[in-house]
């Protein structure tokens, strides 16, 4: 079982670094959003289906609760990120925000 949730901490930890390094590289705001949503979202869930097996070590009642509570959370967040980029990104489309287009003759 300590592998498992080591595994998962360490898949969660390292789609967290790939969403900050996004964040921080690529070029725009629709791409940046992107980065954010996906990592974010796939980063915390490995994270905190980690911590709820690990809480699962020695089984009790309260631990099988608060297991589930955090399976709730981690449903809630799988549903509200992805929904939340998309409800940005339309904002920003219906505001204006050109996506970034790489200009001929540039190496970047």
């Amino acid at each position: 079982m300590n592998w498992i949730v080591t595994f998962l901490l360490v898949g969660g930890v390292f789609f967290l670094a790939i969403g900050t390094i996004g964040l921080l590289r690529l070029p725009d705001f629709y791409s940046r959003l992107h980065a954010a949503g996906k990592c974010d979202t796939l980063g915390v869930t490995l994270l905190m289906t980690a911590i709820a097996l690990y809480n699962l070590h020695a089984p009790s009642f309260g631990s099988v609760l608060v297991s589930w509570k955090i399976f709730a959370i981690v449903f809630f967040i799988f549903m509200a990120s992805p929904t939340a980029t998309h409800a940005m990104t339309k904002a920003a489309m219906l505001v204006g925000v050109e996506p970034w287009q790489k200009k001929k003759g540039t190496r970047k």
